[in-house]
Formats: C-alpha cells, structure tokens, sequence
C-alpha cells in the first residue's frame, strides 16, 4: 500500500506536534494532500476510475473544510501550513 503506518508517523512527525499527534488540523491537512496528490496520479493513468473520482473529490472537500477552520481560528497556522505544503500560488 501507498501509505504505511510509517509514512504516517513521518508526515504527522514533520507537519504535527508529534508523531502521534494525529489530531492536529496540520497533520491532517498534510496527510489528505499526500492521499490527494496519489490519487491525483492514479487519475492521471486510469482516467474511467469513477469511483476513485469520487473519494478524491471528497477528499478535497474535508481539506477544505480543515482548511477554513484553520483560518477562521488562527491565520498565523494557516499561513504556514498553506506555505509548507505549497496550495496556493
């Protein structure tokens, strides 16, 4: 599988408080844009995966959603995790 329990600890280590802070709005951030950006990839190859569309678009959603929370509580975090990760232009 492409993401592993350790691949986790590592994105939650880098962009959480901890490795096993998985509660943070940052590393959850962090690990739905890695999961968006794989299957933005298996898109790209299998363009028919309508189902895997769908989780993606999902996906993007609660991003989103995690992202305007970020916003509306503390700008600072939202800034750098928006910078970090590269999201916007």
């Amino acid at each position: 599988m492409y993401l592993t329990t350790e691949k986790k600890q590592e994105i939650f280590k880098k962009h959480g408080k901890s490795e096993k802070d998985t509660g943070s709005s940052e590393g959850q951030i962090a690990l739905f844009t890695h999961r968006i950006n794989h299957l933005t990839e298996h898109l790209k190859k299998n363009r028919k995966d309508f189902n895997t569309e769908r989780s993606l678009v999902k996906l993007v959603g609660k991003r989103r959603s995690l992202l305007d929370y970020l916003m509306k509580t503390d700008i600072l975090r939202y800034r750098a995790i928006v910078k970090e990760l590269g999201l916007r232009k």
